[in-house]
């Protein structure tokens, strides 16, 4: 019986995850996983907050919503099982004024639809006692939110699928795929070398690169990645006390991000931020990365003057809030008031892989297409690293179907 080659392009958290499914499904099967980079996590796993969501906001009934609920549980059991990090720090919403407020009793109901366990409404007396240094009208409290170290399980996953038998390519770069009768033909560059290979189903976990891959096997031009930087400070070592858990602020419906909180992590680092910052670069993690190629490809996409025309005084007041570190820790303050500029060091940078249709809205669920025998994950931003072993599943069902009725 021929052996089933399958590839998967990318080495982040999914990848590595979807190359482990494989081997659970198909145990017999040829399993490669490709990654540019010399290391796996390189990009948005290892550039994230390191928190598992637990499904708060997402409309319920939407993959989004049935995978990261899917995903938590697995993924606690894979923290436990592998003696990994997985603690329940609790997450709380934190409202400041009535407005905010209103809004988290719909926030609250998509929580219970979507099944997450112990949500409850808090006043300004409870949340005192859960975040002393925290101050807010009201919050919505979320206990089982937890922490974990997605890099480190993104090398777990990695090495189950070397013990089985998978290969693991790193500085392997996937320049070039097409569709063929035989299946899918990959060419890639390692150390300045190309090599051309065949595989029967390629799975694109590609993250900012996954529209460009995607295209190539003749997928829609649409939805169109956009890179969104996210910038972080660090609290000082000595005044990370001034958090116990996670402190969120309540979403805004009429911006497209969530603005600036507060997040502790496994490796006891206490984060402030994300702000939301057009990338000059797909992988422009600073200002100072810049490229032409990347910038006009975004600029120009016809959904992105739609959106921007929206958004150009949020982009604004995210761009100031880049360039100053005052702007940037005022913005934390209206949660924590004792928050002082000389309380915080510069941190790490993540882009956020957000795809955009062409009418400039911002993709909001995961979006999955299949090609002939490619199946390409479109928009996986967060919470795709919560629901990274139960994408997985759903990714390999569908690159099988698409093998069956391929072969039939």
């Amino acid at each position: 019986m021929t052996q089933t080659r399958y590839a998967v392009v990318g080495g982040g958290i999914v990848g590595a995850a979807v190359a482990s499914r494989l081997l659970d499904v198909h145990p017999d099967a040829s399993v490669t996983v490709l990654e540019k980079e010399d290391s796996l996590a390189g990009h948005q796993t290892g550039r994230n907050s390191g928190v598992v969501h637990a499904g708060l906001y997402y409309t319920p009934g939407s993959l989004k919503a049935r995978l990261c609920r899917q995903g938590v549980g697995m993924l606690k059991d894979f923290c436990s099982e592998h003696r990994l990090p997985y603690q329940e720090i609790g997450k709380v919403l934190v409202a400041l004024d009535d407005v905010e407020a209103g809004r988290l009793a719909s926030i609250q109901e998509r929580a219970e639809a979507n099944g997450v366990p112990g949500v409850r409404r808090i006043g300004p007396e409870e949340l005192r006692e859960l975040e002393p240094h925290v101050r807010g009208v009201a919050g919505l409290h979320s206990p089982t939110t937890a922490i974990v170290d997605y890099p480190a399980v993104t090398r777990t996953l990695a090495g189950q699928v070397l013990d089985r038998g998978g290969d693991v390519r790193t500085g392997t770069e996937v320049v070039a795929l097409r569709n063929t009768a035989n299946g899918v033909e990959l060419s890639t560059t390692a150390q300045g070398e190309t090599q051309v290979e065949t595989f029967d189903s390629v799975i694109l976990c590609a993250g900012l690169h996954a529209d460009r891959l995607a295209r190539q096997v003749g997928a829609s031009p649409e939805p169109r990645i956009m890179p969104f930087r996210g910038e972080y400070l660090l609290l000082r070592p000595d005044r990370r006390d001034l958090v116990r858990g996670l402190v969120y602020p309540v979403p805004d419906p009429r911006y497209p991000f969530l603005g600036v909180h507060l997040t502790p992590r496994t490796d006891g680092e206490v984060l402030i931020g994300p702000n939301a910052v057009l990338a000059l670069a797909r992988e422009g993690y600073s200002w100072r990365k810049v490229s032409l190629k990347d910038l006009s490809e975004t600029v120009l996409w016809r959904g992105f003057a739609p959106f921007a025309a929206k958004n150009w005084r949020t982009g604004i007041a995210e761009m100031a809030g880049s360039l100053s570190t005052k702007r940037f820790v005022s913005a934390a303050r209206r949660y924590v008031p004792e928050l002082e500029v000389g309380d915080v060091l510069p941190g790490p940078s993540g882009i956020r892989a957000q795809a955009m249709d062409r009418d400039g809205s911002l993709v909001d669920d995961f979006r999955i297409d299949r090609q002939g025998r490619v199946v390409a994950l479109r928009n996986a931003p967060s919470p795709a690293a919560t629901s990274s072993l139960a994408i997985a599943e759903y990714l390999v069902t569908e690159i099988d179907r698409a093998h069956e009725e391929l072969t039939r």
